[in-house]
């Protein structure tokens, strides 16, 4: 991008002492670490400039460091890896994490640092960074510096766009700010929501609290191995589920920062909300994939395909475990790869899908007399044939409304064109919600539609037969 992205947070210095325990010590009932290795890496803030930078963006971190080695340490590494710094000065120490390690497990973690102390004033470098940034990314961890008077004011007259990715303890993101990043527990701690009901209920009705409270354009609620909830203006939240492919860890130090950090840098290249939450988990699913900040990878969560049943068994089945109903709706006449993307994302949202299918009457109804172009029948085998697919349901209506009344899905999902500003509502949403369910929106794969490939298959058509003559 044209220019940097600029990094405000508390920096701290992680290491991670990494050895062997094969002995008690004689004096305690303790296990004995024996050294191997030792690595460094910059926490905090500065590792969402640190991994920002890593993916070839420019970075400059506004942070506040203390005159010692760990500080010392920081700025060597975020300057070898080509982050310019922009310090405030910090009275006291730097704060250090410092965790034993051995076979892959953290044994015990050591602070160093003491408690927050305030940092100085920014020097007049780190405003006019704010002031020249293409994007802001406010790394809170609690520490105090994003409380500081001229640094919040710089933020309120950014005109690039803000990302806040908050700390229980911080102080709440400047009003105006395009996105803030909590995860699930954060959330509940910002608002003191019970949590009452799913994850994903907690997270769209927390969510729109925290963004009408703080007066902020979006709220992306991270939910770990399930992707991320974004909370819009509009009522229906959008859910991004992580690619199917990716290996999840049991330890994700760091997937928030590389969260934050690419949704940041999406929206300073012209991103819209949406595009750069769905790159954002993307991005941060292939980080933890690939081990993140450590990592013990393990296998994936996609729950197991089901052979494709007698919908009301299966659902009735899926109950008694439990478990969640996921439904999704439409002709599916020509299955193309924004067809797949939209029940692959919906799948992964409970632990059975069906598919409430158009049936010829009713699609001819809502497509003109030249459509559908596969009966109901092939359209419905196809679909079963999905390993993401358990069930179809057809229905006759211009709208599933019946079946939906009949299976009460416990998630109803439509692609992602609905979702936004201005998007209208789901005409099924207030049936769904009649009984406690919830109406989200995936992702869709932008340029696909049978539409656009029926009128291209008449128009090479045309073209063929021309060449013929």
């Amino acid at each position: 991008m044209s220019r940097p992205l600029v990094v405000v947070g508390d920096a701290l210095l992680d290491r991670d002492v990494d050895g062997n325990v094969s002995r008690v010590c004689p004096d305690a009932p303790v296990p004995v670490l024996d050294e191997r290795a030792a690595t460094d890496r910059p926490g905090g803030a500065g590792l969402a400039a640190l991994l920002a930078a890593a993916q070839g963006t420019e970075v400059t971190l506004v942070t506040a460091l203390a005159d010692d080695d760990a500080g010392a340490r920081i700025a060597e590494l975020l300057t070898t890896a080509g982050v310019r710094l922009r310090p405030l000065r910090l009275p006291g120490e730097t704060p250090e994490k410092i965790r034993l390690r051995a076979g892959g497990q953290t044994l015990l973690r050591l602070d160093r640092g003491g408690a927050p102390q305030a940092p100085g004033a920014p020097p007049e470098a780190a405003l006019e960074a704010l002031a020249r940034a293409g994007a802001i990314l406010v790394s809170d961890y609690g520490r105090g510096l994003v409380r500081h008077p001229a640094l919040r004011a710089a933020l309120a007259d950014a005109t690039a766009p803000v990302v806040w990715d908050p700390h229980p303890r911080g102080p709440v993101a400047v009003p105006g700010a395009r996105l803030v990043t909590p995860n699930l527990p954060e959330l509940r701690q910002l608002t003191g929501d019970a949590g009452a009901g799913s994850p994903l209920s907690t997270a769209t009705r927390a969510g729109h609290e925290l963004r009408r409270r703080w007066r902020v354009g979006a709220v992306a609620v991270t939910m770990g191995p399930d992707g991320a909830v974004l909370c819009h203006s509009g009522s229906t939240p959008l859910v991004v589920p992580p690619p199917a492919d990716v290996t999840h860890v049991e330890d994700t130090c760091g997937a928030g920062d590389r969260f934050a950090a690419t949704a940041a840098t999406a929206l300073s290249a012209g991103a819209v909300t949406s595009e750069a939450v769905r790159e954002a988990v993307a991005a941060a699913s292939a980080y933890v994939a690939a081990g993140g900040a450590a990592g013990l990878a393990r296998a994936g969560r996609e729950p197991a395909a089901r052979r494709p049943a007698a919908a009301e068994d299966l659902v009735a089945r899926v109950r008694a475990d439990g478990g969640t109903v996921v439904a999704t709706g439409g002709c599916f006449d020509i299955l193309h790869a924004g067809h797949v993307a939209t029940l692959q994302a919906a799948r992964r949202l409970g632990d059975c899908l069906v598919v409430c299918l158009n049936s010829d009457r009713s699609v001819r109804a809502l497509k003109g007399p030249e459509r559908p172009v596969h009966t109901e029948a092939d359209r419905a085998r196809v679909l079963a044939a999905l390993d993401c697919v358990d069930a179809v349901v057809v229905f006759d209506e211009a709208t599933p409304v019946t079946a939906l009344a009949r299976l009460r899905p416990d998630v109803w999902v439509k692609g992602g064109d609905y979702a936004g500003d201005g998007a209208p509502e789901l005409p099924e949403a207030d049936l769904v919600h009649g009984w406690g369910g919830r109406v989200v929106t995936v992702p869709y794969l932008a340029g696909r539609s049978t539409t656009a490939t029926i009128t291209a298959a008449r128009a090479r058509g045309t073209r063929l037969v021309k060449g013929a003559r």
